[in-house]
Protein backbone atom coordinates (compact mmCIF):
# COMPACT_ATOMS: atom_id res chain seq x y z
CA UNK A 1 0.00 0.00 0.00
CA UNK A 2 1.62 3.59 -1.23
CA UNK A 3 0.80 6.57 0.76
CA UNK A 4 -2.05 7.60 -1.29
CA UNK A 5 -4.02 9.44 2.12
CA UNK A 6 -2.90 12.09 4.03
CA UNK A 7 -3.18 9.70 7.03
CA UNK A 8 -0.71 7.08 5.36
CA UNK A 9 1.72 10.55 4.67
CA UNK A 10 1.03 11.38 8.35
CA UNK A 11 2.16 8.03 9.33
CA UNK A 12 4.92 8.22 7.01
CA UNK A 13 6.28 11.15 8.57
CA UNK A 14 6.16 10.59 12.14
CA UNK A 15 8.13 7.20 11.38
CA UNK A 16 10.57 9.55 10.60
CA UNK A 17 10.74 12.27 13.38
CA UNK A 18 9.60 9.80 15.89
CA UNK A 19 6.17 11.14 17.22
CA UNK A 20 5.09 8.11 18.83
CA UNK A 21 1.97 9.18 19.85
CA UNK A 22 0.87 10.43 16.22
CA UNK A 23 1.91 6.74 15.14
CA UNK A 24 -0.27 4.93 18.00
CA UNK A 25 -3.48 7.29 16.76
CA UNK A 26 -2.85 6.78 13.45
CA UNK A 27 -2.75 2.57 14.05
CA UNK A 28 -5.64 2.97 15.87
CA UNK A 29 -7.67 4.81 13.59
CA UNK A 30 -6.86 2.04 11.15
CA UNK A 31 -3.73 3.39 8.94
CA UNK A 32 -1.79 0.13 8.05
CA UNK A 33 1.49 -0.66 9.86
CA UNK A 34 3.13 -1.19 6.57
CA UNK A 35 2.09 1.70 4.59
CA UNK A 36 4.76 2.36 1.91
CA UNK A 37 6.05 5.70 0.55
CA UNK A 38 7.11 6.36 -3.16
CA UNK A 39 10.18 4.53 -2.89
CA UNK A 40 8.68 1.36 -1.58
CA UNK A 41 9.68 2.52 2.18
CA UNK A 42 7.70 0.98 4.61
CA UNK A 43 7.37 3.50 7.80
CA UNK A 44 9.18 1.17 9.49
CA UNK A 45 12.28 1.48 7.06
CA UNK A 46 11.26 5.08 7.45
CA UNK A 47 11.63 4.99 10.89
CA UNK A 48 15.09 2.73 10.82
CA UNK A 49 16.52 5.19 7.99
CA UNK A 50 16.67 8.08 11.28
CA UNK A 51 17.03 5.15 14.34
CA UNK A 52 13.81 6.22 15.54
CA UNK A 53 13.90 3.62 17.96
CA UNK A 54 10.72 4.14 20.14
CA UNK A 55 9.03 4.23 16.47
CA UNK A 56 10.49 1.50 15.02
CA UNK A 57 9.08 -0.41 18.39
CA UNK A 58 5.34 0.65 18.09
CA UNK A 59 5.49 -0.39 14.42
CA UNK A 60 6.95 -3.49 15.48
CA UNK A 61 4.41 -4.45 17.71
CA UNK A 62 1.77 -3.35 15.65
CA UNK A 63 2.96 -6.23 12.89
CA UNK A 64 5.41 -4.29 10.82
CA UNK A 65 6.92 -6.40 8.79
CA UNK A 66 10.79 -6.40 9.41
CA UNK A 67 11.95 -7.76 5.92
CA UNK A 68 10.12 -5.40 3.85
CA UNK A 69 12.09 -4.35 1.15
CA UNK A 70 12.19 -1.15 -0.81
CA UNK A 71 12.60 -0.28 -4.58
CA UNK A 72 16.97 -0.50 -3.82
CA UNK A 73 16.12 -4.00 -1.77
CA UNK A 74 16.88 -2.23 1.35
CA UNK A 75 14.84 -4.07 4.48
CA UNK A 76 14.18 -2.36 8.81
CA UNK A 77 16.41 -5.42 9.26
CA UNK A 78 19.19 -5.02 6.37
CA UNK A 79 19.19 -1.30 6.67
CA UNK A 80 19.78 -1.71 10.80
CA UNK A 81 22.57 -4.25 10.11
CA UNK A 82 24.34 -2.49 8.09
CA UNK A 83 24.15 1.13 9.53
CA UNK A 84 24.91 -0.27 13.25
CA UNK A 85 21.10 0.84 14.33
CA UNK A 86 21.72 -1.81 17.15
CA UNK A 87 18.63 -1.88 19.11
CA UNK A 88 16.24 -1.75 16.05
CA UNK A 89 18.40 -4.40 14.84
CA UNK A 90 17.48 -6.13 17.81
CA UNK A 91 14.03 -5.77 17.59
CA UNK A 92 14.17 -6.78 13.84
CA UNK A 93 15.92 -10.39 14.79
CA UNK A 94 13.31 -10.94 17.56
CA UNK A 95 10.50 -10.21 15.34
CA UNK A 96 11.24 -13.02 12.56
CA UNK A 97 14.31 -10.89 10.39
CA UNK A 98 15.54 -13.37 7.68
CA UNK A 99 18.90 -14.12 7.96
CA UNK A 100 19.41 -15.10 4.78
CA UNK A 101 17.93 -11.71 2.90
CA UNK A 102 20.61 -10.06 0.73
CA UNK A 103 20.70 -6.32 -0.19
CA UNK A 104 20.99 -5.14 -3.85
CA UNK A 105 24.88 -6.47 -3.60
CA UNK A 106 23.71 -9.94 -2.90
CA UNK A 107 25.04 -9.73 0.38
CA UNK A 108 23.71 -10.06 3.71
CA UNK A 109 23.74 -7.77 7.00
CA UNK A 110 26.82 -9.11 8.32
CA UNK A 111 29.20 -7.87 5.32
CA UNK A 112 28.25 -4.10 5.50
CA UNK A 113 28.26 -4.08 9.31
CA UNK A 114 31.57 -5.56 9.18
CA UNK A 115 32.84 -3.30 6.19
CA UNK A 116 31.47 -0.17 8.36
CA UNK A 117 33.52 -1.40 11.73
CA UNK A 118 29.71 -2.08 13.40
CA UNK A 119 31.72 -4.86 16.44
CA UNK A 120 28.40 -4.92 18.25
CA UNK A 121 26.22 -5.33 15.35
CA UNK A 122 28.94 -8.07 13.61
CA UNK A 123 28.53 -9.65 17.21
CA UNK A 124 25.11 -9.68 16.87
CA UNK A 125 24.39 -10.94 13.53
CA UNK A 126 26.98 -14.12 14.27
CA UNK A 127 25.05 -14.58 17.43
CA UNK A 128 22.02 -14.66 15.65
CA UNK A 129 23.36 -17.35 13.04
CA UNK A 130 24.11 -15.64 10.01
CA UNK A 131 26.05 -17.35 7.52
CA UNK A 132 29.73 -15.68 8.16
CA UNK A 133 31.07 -17.21 4.38
CA UNK A 134 28.26 -16.01 2.81
CA UNK A 135 29.80 -14.34 -0.74
CA UNK A 136 27.74 -11.55 -2.62
CA UNK A 137 28.32 -10.03 -5.67
CA UNK A 138 31.27 -8.54 -5.86
CA UNK A 139 32.78 -11.86 -4.59
CA UNK A 140 33.38 -10.41 -1.17
CA UNK A 141 33.07 -12.14 2.18
CA UNK A 142 32.64 -10.36 5.18
CA UNK A 143 36.07 -10.80 6.24
CA UNK A 144 37.33 -9.80 3.10
CA UNK A 145 35.06 -6.50 3.48
CA UNK A 146 36.59 -5.98 6.98
CA UNK A 147 40.26 -5.76 5.29
CA UNK A 148 39.53 -4.37 1.74
CA UNK A 149 37.12 -1.53 2.69
CA UNK A 150 38.72 -0.88 6.32
CA UNK A 151 41.58 1.46 7.53
CA UNK A 152 42.05 -1.72 9.42
CA UNK A 153 41.88 -0.06 12.65
CA UNK A 154 40.65 -1.14 16.32
CA UNK A 155 37.52 -1.82 15.45
CA UNK A 156 38.37 -3.85 11.77
CA UNK A 157 40.71 -5.89 14.08
CA UNK A 158 37.79 -6.21 16.60
CA UNK A 159 35.71 -7.73 13.84
CA UNK A 160 38.37 -10.02 11.99
CA UNK A 161 38.52 -11.62 15.23
CA UNK A 162 34.95 -12.17 15.73
CA UNK A 163 35.03 -13.41 12.17
CA UNK A 164 37.52 -15.89 12.84
CA UNK A 165 36.37 -17.24 15.91
CA UNK A 166 32.85 -17.63 14.55
CA UNK A 167 34.59 -19.87 12.14
CA UNK A 168 34.91 -18.03 8.92
CA UNK A 169 36.93 -19.35 6.44
CA UNK A 170 39.74 -17.83 5.82
CA UNK A 171 40.45 -19.32 2.61
CA UNK A 172 37.91 -17.78 0.93
CA UNK A 173 39.66 -15.70 -2.12
CA UNK A 174 37.50 -12.78 -3.83
CA UNK A 175 36.76 -13.04 -7.21
CA UNK A 176 40.81 -12.21 -8.55
CA UNK A 177 41.99 -15.11 -5.95
CA UNK A 178 43.05 -12.92 -3.53
CA UNK A 179 42.69 -13.94 0.44
CA UNK A 180 41.70 -11.41 3.26
CA UNK A 181 45.29 -12.59 4.54
CA UNK A 182 47.37 -11.58 1.04
CA UNK A 183 44.96 -7.79 1.07
CA UNK A 184 46.24 -7.53 4.77
CA UNK A 185 49.66 -7.80 3.79
CA UNK A 186 49.13 -5.93 1.04
CA UNK A 187 47.74 -3.10 2.91
CA UNK A 188 50.34 -3.12 5.76
CA UNK A 189 47.57 -4.47 8.51
CA UNK A 190 49.70 -5.90 10.77
CA UNK A 191 47.30 -6.06 13.05
CA UNK A 192 44.78 -8.41 11.08
CA UNK A 193 47.49 -10.00 9.66
CA UNK A 194 49.06 -11.46 13.05
CA UNK A 195 44.98 -12.28 14.11
CA UNK A 196 44.69 -14.15 10.58
CA UNK A 197 48.06 -16.14 10.81
CA UNK A 198 47.46 -16.77 14.29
Amino acid sequence: MSASTSKERKLLDAAATGDVATIQSLLKDGVKADTRNDHRQTALLVATHNNQIEAAKVLIDAGADVNAKDMIQDSPYLYAGARGHLEILKMTLSHGADLKSTNRFGGTALIPASERGHVETVRTLIEAGVDVDHVNRLGWTALIEAVILSDGGPAHVEIVKLLKAAGADLSIPDNEGVTALQHAKKRGFAEIVAVLEK
